[in-house]
């Protein structure tokens, strides 16, 4: 196994095949994506059960309640801009946490593509470790010891969770790494002690400081990569700018990390 380092987060893995040992990284994987946030592992042609292997490999699995089965695989989902393309423009995407509005928000979150478009479609990243380390000092004592209280939009919760609340810095459940923890504006419906106007002003700040393109790095997908990441260490997006051709990838995700319980 080889693995390269990316910036500012991330890592390559080569020279290992998940179809013929899907548990093969389960040992290493999650320490190396609570250090660097994301792992792309190309060159591996897999179908649904070994993707679903792959990652029973790190523990339960996890599914955002509201969203649309696979059929057949009840756990994953499909991520596709097939039948999306509207009039008047592509979808859209803005950095985010996947399903950070409950109190244990999935550890990780896993891509297989499927069909791979001819032009554009990356997966970007933030490094929020760095986004925390890097915070000014203002910043910074706005938010110690604040939380966020996180909402679900765009799907029904039908009976689970629709809001939680999370500190600002929050420590890596692994490492104890502290990360800037927050996702799309949007779903950020306030900050503990502010008002909705102060409230709203500090998550964009934050959101723009996250978002800066120094701390952003962008995949471009390739035909069977396979890309997971880490949900307390990055947030992400799909850049639906640009895109020529389809662009279908499916989803799972784990629950917890490996010592979270």
């Amino acid at each position: 196994m080889r693995t390269d380092l990316l910036h500012p987060a991330g890592v390559r893995i080569t020279g290992i095949r998940i179809a013929d040992d899907p548990t093969a990284l389960a040992g290493v994987l999650p320490g190396l994506l609570a250090d660097h946030g994301f792992a792309v592992l190309p060159d591996q042609p897999l179908d649904d059960d070994e993707f679903l292997a792959f990652l029973k490999g790190f523990g339960d699995l996890t599914f955002t309640a509201g969203e649309e089965h696979l059929e057949g695989h009840p756990d994953l989902n499909v991520i596709s801009n097939v039948g999306r393309w509207g009039t008047d423009a592509p979808p859209r995407s803005s950095f985010h946490v996947d399903t950070s509005y409950v109190a244990q928000p999935p550890a990780y979150t896993a891509l297989r593509a499927v069909t791979v478009p001819a032009q554009g479609g990356a997966t970007q990243f933030t490094d929020q470790y760095h986004a925390a380390d890097t915070l000014p000092d203002d910043l910074r004592s706005r938010v110690e010891g604040r939380t966020i209280t996180h909402v679900v939009t765009g799907v029904d919760p039908v009976e689970g969770e629709s809001s939680a609340d999370h500190p600002v810095l929050r420590p890596h459940p692994l490492t104890g790494r502290t990360a800037l923890f927050l996702t799309t504006p949007a779903r950020c419906a306030a900050v503990s002690g502010l008002d909705p106007e102060e409230s709203e002003e500090l998550v964009r700040l934050l959101f723009e400081h996250s978002t800066a393109p120094d701390n952003v790095v962008s995949h471009r997908w390739a035909p069977d990569d396979l890309v997971i990441w880490d949900n307390a260490a990055v947030m992400h997006r799909g850049d639906h700018d640009g895109v020529v051709g389809d662009r279908v990838m499916h989803r799972g995700m784990v629950r917890a990390h490996p010592t979270a319980g």
